[in-house]
This record gives structure tokens, C-alpha cells and sequence, in this order.
């Protein structure tokens, strides 16, 4: 639908109502109506939304560490612009129409800490060097009979899962909660979210689901989106979704995946794919396969930006430990898939639930870009059986205090990323730490309350 068009049908909708929302650091959507005479002012000039969304964390606390807003700042006004590409309508509300926007600054540049932006920045790299990106994100999510009041009321424990046991790809299960899943298949669907998959993975009330591919700006749009819609979709259910890395210590956690190819400035040829190789592998893709190799342990806080991250990063719980890549192995960190032309991908698994999307796929489409344009040779093998137990490659960080000071100290990453961004970045991380480090844990009062 061209502008115009879109336009006019806003205006001759019955519903006085637009809804608009930007994305916060941690992939938060923060948003509201407003009128569409405020709506039409928008498009002319943006519209105010207070700085304060990138200067608190995701329980409305504010940073005391940041430097780009603040207490000393007053926490003004910074201009959001809607853009009219992301336009959909929300089924579960009345159809009301809604816009994604992004910040800029005083300038009308591009806020350089705003996600979107940063997302843009790369893709708009990829598209300097002839190359377009395409993505999609795959999501694990646990779902539970529980809503957040009463959640609340129990303390944070315990919550009932909608379905008992370890049952993967199970159509029973499915079944069992067949309305709720046929809501999120076709509301979804009609939110232009499209749903390729949707299935129980194994752990109580978990699901899967497989989000159609497309450009990186759009895929990065669906995946922030598919996390709040199905929270929105779940609650008329009587269901509470999360998307929290590792909720419980003996269940696997809960991934984020991002499959990912490059293709021509045309979007017509694959060029990850060369048919000439055993594993159809470009030239193109194994540099882009070796950036994002070497420079995992500078982006995993923005892969596994929450304290509970790197709970799921453990060994035997489907989850990667260590910056290794297979063919069609799901215990490294990097998975090629081999297939045809069309099909040819990676798929980079370190990421969780938890993640931004738009930061995510910015490191992740960043690191292979580095290694493109670097021509970085693929000179680690392939594993074989478990990559646990892969002894040339090292560790990853085993904490967001680690990964924190390792994203900090890193140059290439201030260059790819941005110094504006990564300094910010890392405030926000350094202040999480800090607050972890204040609390009192139920293992601690357990351990040590009666006995010590």
C-alpha cells in the first residue's frame, strides 16, 4: 500500500485511534494512542516521546551511571518518528491501526543509541558493499496458568505450567491448548507476523515457533512484535508467556535463533551458496561464518544482555558454551544449514529469548560484515559430535560482568557498532550488575539463613 492510499484509509477509519511504539535497550516496546490529529502533526515533524525509555532499566528504574540522560539532563523530550512501512493493523484491538517509530536527535539524525537505528546503520553497511540481508527469528517460550497478579501474589514462584512433563513436538499437548495456539497462529498472521512453525519443544508448557524470513529491518520489527503480541494474545487465555532466558534451573532455556543469508543488491541469488562446495558454502559466507566466530565473546552481551542469560549458556541444556561452528549440529553456537540456493543459511543460537532483536541482529549481521570485508579466513574446523567438549576453542563469557568488560574494551566493536552506542550499551550493562549484585536470593537465604 503506497502512502497515500494509507493515508486516506486512516482517515476514513471510524476508530479515532493510531497506536505507536518505540523499542527500549532491552527490546521493550514502550508506546501509546494518540488522536489522528496528533498523528498527522507526527508525520510532518515526529513527535515527542522523554528520553527517560533509554535512561531507565525495564522496571522503570533510572540509571545513575549514564551519561546520555539523566537526572543532570532533566530527561527532555527526544523526537520519535513514525515510520509508515511498519504500518499493520492489531486484530485483538479492534483493528486499530499501528506504527513502529525510531528516534533522532536535536539534528534530525539518527539517534545513535536507539536500536532501530543502530539495525539500519548495519543493514545500510551490507547495502554499501551489494549485499541484502535476510533474516528470521525462531523463538522457545514457556507458557503458564497464571496472569501477573497472580503471579505476584505468589511470590514469583512457582507458576503452573499449561501443560505437565517433558513432551516435544507433541501433538497431544498441542491439542490440549488448541484455541490458544490457533489464536497465536492466525492473529499473528493477521498482525503481519507470519507463523511458518508451531510446535511444544520439550519442557513443561513450552512452545516454538518459527517466524517467516525477510528483510533484516522487517524481521527485527516482527521479532520485537511477536514478543508482546503474544503476551497480549495469551492473557485472554487465562496464559502468561515468558521470554526470560532460564527459568527454572533443571528445564533447558529458552532460545532466541536467528537464521540468517546474504544476497545480491537484486535479492535474487543466494550468496552464501557455491554448489561447488561439500557443505555449499561461499567464499563470501565462510568470511562472514569467521566474523561472527571471532568476534562472539565482544558481542555476547548484547546476544545475552540479562543476568539470567547465562544461565541457559550451560552445557547439555541445548544452549552453546563456546564460539564453535557444525553443519547441521545444534550444540555449537553456529549452525550452517546446508541446502539448495534458496535454502543455504547460519543459524546463530547463542542469542536467547531474552535479546533485543534489533541489537542482536545488529551484532550478529556487524561481526559477519567485519569478517566479509576483512576477508577473515575460516581457519577453525567444523565439530564433530558435541561441542561441549571442543578443546581448540575457548570459553565463552560466563557472566554479564564478563561480557560486559570484554564489549567494553573491545575496539572492533566500538567501530562496527558505534563508540556512542557501545559506551551506553555498557553503562546500562555495568548498572544491571550492579543491581544483581545488591539482591538477596532465595539460594542464599536457603544456604545460609539457618545453618552458617
Amino acid at each position: 500500500m503506497d502512502h497515500h492510499a494509507l493515508l486516506k484509509r486512516i482517515e476514513a477509519s471510524n476508530d479515532p485511534r493510531i497506536k505507536v511504539a518505540i523499542t527500549d535497550l532491552d527490546g521493550i516496546l514502550r508506546g501509546k494512542y494518540i488522536n489522528k490529529q496528533k498523528f498527522q502533526s507526527a508525520l510532518q515533524g515526529g513527535f515527542g516521546f522523554c528520553n527517560v525509555v533509554f535512561g531507565w532499566d525495564m522496571t522503570d528504574s533510572c540509571y545513575d551511571n549514564a551519561s546520555y540522560t539523566g537526572w543532570h539532563s532533566g530527561y527532555p523530550d527526544v523526537t520519535a518518528q513514525i515510520d509508515l512501512s511498519t504500518f499493520r493493523t492489531v486484530p485483538w484491538d479492534n483493528h486499530v491501526p499501528f506504527f513502529l517509530g525510531e528516534f533522532v536527535n536535536e539534528a534530525g539524525a539518527p539517534l545513535e543509541i536507539c536500536p532501530r537505528q543502530l539495525l539500519k546503520r548495519v543493514i545500510a553497511k551490507a547495502e554499501s558493499m551489494g549485499l541484502h540481508p535476510v533474516f528470521a527469528c525462531e523463538y522457545e517460550f514457556f507458557n503458564f496458568k497464571e496472569t501477573a497478579q497472580s503471579f505476584a501474589a505468589k511470590g514469583y514462584r512457582d507458576p503452573e505450567p499449561i501443560t505437565p512433563g517433558m513432551f516435544g513436538y507433541s501433538l497431544l499437548r498441542a491439542g490440549q491448548n488448541r484455541d490458544y495456539l490457533k489464536a497465536l497462529f492466525e492473529e499473528l498472521t493477521a498482525f503481519d507476523i507470519p507463523v511458518e512453525g508451531l510446535h511444544t519443544e520439550t519442557g513443561p508448557g513450552v512452545l516454538e515457533a518459527a517466524i517467516v524470513y525477510t528483510d533484516a529491518l522487517a524481521a527485527a520489527d516482527r521479532a520485537v512484535l511477536f514478543k508482546t503480541a503474544t503476551k497480549e494474545i495469551a492473557a485472554r487465555f487465562g496464559i502468561m508467556p515468558t521470554f526470560m532466558a532460564k527459568w527454572n534451573s533443571s528445564l533447558p532455556g529458552s532460545g532466541g535463533h536467528m537464521h540468517q543469508s546474504m544476497w545480491d543488491a537484486e535479492g535474487k541469488n543466494n550468496v552464501f551458496y557455491d554448489k561447488k562446495n561439500p557443505h555449499g558454502m561461499s567464499a563470501l559466507f565462510k568470511h562472514y561464518l569467521a566474523g561472527q566466530l571471532q568476534l562472539m565473546p565482544d558481542m555476547l552481551a548484547l546476544y545475552a544482555p540479562t543476568i539470567n542469560s547465562y544461565k541457559r549458556l550451560v552445557e547439555g541444556m541445548w544452549a552453546p558454551t563456546r564460539p564453535a561452528w557444525s553443519v547441521d549440529n545444534r550444540t555449537a553456537s553456529l549452525r550452517v544449514i546446508p541446502g539448495s540456493s534458496k535454502a543455504t543459511r547460519l543459524e546463530t543460537r547463542v542469542a536467547g529469548a531474552d535479546a533485543n532483536p534489533y541489537l542482536a541482529m545488529a551484532a550478529a549481521l556487524a561481526s559477519g560484515l567485519y569478517g566479509i570485508e576483512n576477508k577473515l579466513p575460516l581457519t577453525q574446523s567444523p565439530v564433530q559430535g558435541s561441542a561441549y567438549g571442543a578443546s581448540d576453542t575457548s570459553l565463552l563469557p560466563r557472566d554479564l560482568a564478563q561480557a560486559t568488560a570484554v564489549l567494553s574494551g573491545s575496539k572492533i566493536a566500538s567501530e562496527i557498532l558505534g563508540e556512542t552506542f557501545v559506551k551506553h550499551f555498557v553503562q546500562t550493562r555495568e548498572w544491571e550488575w550492579r543491581e544483581y549484585r545488591k539482591a538477596v536470593t532465595d539460594w542464599e537465604l536457603k544456604r545460609y539463613f539457618e545453618i552458617i
